[in-house]
This record gives structure tokens, C-alpha cells and sequence, in this order.
């Protein structure tokens, strides 16, 4: 059994940096980075930190089957979303993808920050605005605009922190 096991499901890239970043940030030896989507077997660890691409304020089904398979593990979640600056949103996106973790594992805390998006949906965007919603969509396109440099430098100094804190709180949680 592997001690750390960082999985991953991405789409545009931006989780897996975060996923390359957490990995890197793990001591030892006894850990792996792996593509929660790959057809490979994942192997057991004793501490998950798994990660996902924000679809509608939660993970994809792939990712909470996952969740709610895992029994009598250590599990740290993190995120990107398309959304900065919201740590409203992002509490509420933690809320939506822990509730998949069953009781009897420990969960350890989440990590979300913005990512950029696919230019698809800054068509989206442009293609519905109307005389009437023009103030929403130029704060969804100053937004978009915005996501195109995350994650960037900070959101992986912030992530290199979260691994920090997670370490300190199995260390405290193993001398009890």
C-alpha cells in the first residue's frame, strides 16, 4: 500500500498542474500521481488527495463513485473552477464534493482555485448576451478574461501550502 496516492480528473490541463504540484510537495517515495480516468489499476494508499474539474458546483460522478467507494482512508479533495475570487463558491464546492466521502474515512480539507476555460464558453457567452443581461455577461466575460492565467504561479504556491497543512494535520493526527 502506497502512503500517498494523488488522483486526478481533468479536462483543460488545470487540475492536473495542481495534481503535479501536490505530487511533487509529498515526501518519500511511497506515492503516485495517476488520471483517476486511466484504465490502469489504482493502487491503495493510505492518504488520497484527489482532484476535479468543477462541472455545476460539484465533481463529475466518476470522481464521487470514487469517493464514496474509498473506506477507512485519509482523503484531502482539491479543485478548479472557472470562477476567481469567490471563497463563497468555493465553500460550497467543497461542501457538494465531500458529502461523497463516507463516515468512516477522515477527511482532511479541501483546495479550490480558478482555472482557465476552454473558449467555447466564452462564445457561449457572447452568442446569449441581450440588451437586458449585458451587465451579467460583461462580469462572466471580465471573469473568463481573468481565468485565462489560472492556475498560475500564487495558485501553486497556495496549493504547495495546502500540502503543508495537510502533512502537519496526519503528523498531529498519528501522535494521538
Amino acid at each position: 500500500m502506497l502512503e500517498y496516492l494523488v488522483l486526478y480528473q481533468s479536462e483543460s490541463g488545470n487540475t492536473k498542474k495542481i495534481a503535479a504540484t501536490i505530487f511533487s510537495h509529498l515526501p518519500g517515495t511511497s506515492k503516485d500521481l495517476i488520471d483517476i480516468t486511466t484504465d490502469k489499476t489504482i493502487p491503495e494508499a493510505r492518504v488520497y488527495f484527489i482532484g476535479f474539474c468543477v462541472h455545476c458546483g460539484s465533481c463529475s460522478m466518476v470522481v464521487s463513485d470514487f469517493l464514496g467507494a474509498l473506506s477507512g482512508k485519509q482523503i484531502a479533495l482539491f479543485g478548479t473552477c472557472g470562477m476567481g475570487s469567490s471563497p463563497e463558491y468555493y465553500s460550497s464546492i467543497e461542501h457538494s464534493a465531500s458529502v461523497w466521502i463516507e463516515s468512516d474515512n477522515e477527511y482532511l480539507g479541501a483546495f479550490i482555485c480558478q482555472g482557465k476555460m476552454p473558449q467555447k464558453v466564452r462564445r457561449k457567452y457572447e452568442s446569449i448576451r441581450t440588451a437586458e443581461n449585458a451587465p451579467r455577461i460583461r462580469l462572466c466575460l471580465q471573469n473568463f478574461d481573468e481565468a485565462l492565467t489560472h492556475p498560475d504561479s500564487l495558485d501553486l504556491e497556495h496549493a504547495k501550502v495546502f500540502v503543508q497543512k495537510i502533512l502537519k494535520k496526519i503528523q498531529a493526527d498519528d501522535t494521538l
